[in-house]
């Protein structure tokens, strides 16, 4: 499918409303347009995690480069399907596959089967990488409430909650992979409560 875009600005949301992909207008805080933001975020945090997926030699990853570039065309994609309103869907826009779902799960899977088992809850650091792929993974959950919210109001693809969710958890294991592979992690450690008067 080829895009052609002639103009960036065109004054059209300087009222607070956009318009959706079958023209009609809503406002720039509908629900709809909480979720695509959510995604777009999600893709712009994906954009950096690309940026530092690269290896100790400085070489890129080229299978995470990959599996990074679908994710960011599937994100386009999820968005294509969410920006027509609940109805006919044009030939143009098709629903993304169940099949996704089951490709996510092997990338997830082929990465956990390197790492360090888990001995306590995971934070948030590490190497850069590692970082960004943490930021990516609670974007994800964010795009994930919103597009519950979404679904409370009307009838989505089941399967675009299966890929958020599975996504956070392809987050989770790139930021261990980053972190050669669990080695570095950084753990939490609770605070000991005194009992001592």
């Amino acid at each position: 499918m080829s895009i052609r875009i002639d103009r960036v600005v065109t004054r059209g949301g300087d009222s607070g409303q956009t318009s959706l992909g079958d023209g009609s207008r809503v406002g720039k805080d509908s629900l709809r347009i909480e979720v695509l933001g959510a995604l777009d975020e999600l893709n712009a945090v994906l954009g950096l995690v690309r940026a530092h997926a690269t290896q100790p030699g400085g070489q890129a990853e080229t299978r995470v480069e990959k599996e990074l570039a679908t994710l960011q065309n599937l994100l386009f994609d999820m968005g294509a399907e969410l920006c027509v309103p609940e109805g006919p869907k044009t030939s143009r826009v098709k629903p993304v596959a169940e099949q996704v779902v089951t490709e996510l799960e092997s990338w997830i899977e082929r990465m956990r089967a390197d790492q360090q088992p888990l001995s306590g809850f995971v934070l948030p650091g590490g190497a850069l990488a590692a970082c960004w792929a943490h930021m990516a993974r609670t974007q994800t959950r964010r795009a994930e409430r919103q597009l519950v919210a979404l679904g409370r109001h009307e009838t989505l693809n089941p399967v675009l909650l299966k890929i958020l969710n599975r996504m956070s958890d392809y987050f989770f294991v790139l930021a261990r992979y980053f972190n050669q592979n669990g080695q570095s992690d950084l753990l939490w450690q609770p605070r000991v409560s005194s009992t001592a008067e």
